[in-house]
């Protein structure tokens, strides 16, 4: 999933718990902690955090995988 594209189609509030981090919460919501940046994108003011302290709320893009000319397997081109 993580060369593939994906659209954001909404989002949802997310309270941090004590020892969240981007990676954890990637894996959580979309099974693979490579799509972190997705997360992180969309939230600035978080962005230098490694461990969140919790309470922090944060948005949780709601992502669609866009299948692309180029993450198409060859068969399917």
């Amino acid at each position: 999933m993580s060369n593939r594209k994906v659209e954001v189609k909404g989002y949802k509030a997310y309270v941090c718990r004590q020892g969240d981090s981007f990676d954890l919460l990637a894996a959580q919501a979309y099974g693979t902690e490579t799509m972190a940046h997705v997360i992180a994108q969309e939230n600035p003011d978080y962005i230098d955090v490694l461990l969140f302290d919790g309470g922090e709320t944060i948005r949780l893009p709601l992502v669609e995988t866009v299948e692309t000319p180029d993450t198409l397997p060859p068969w399917r081109r």
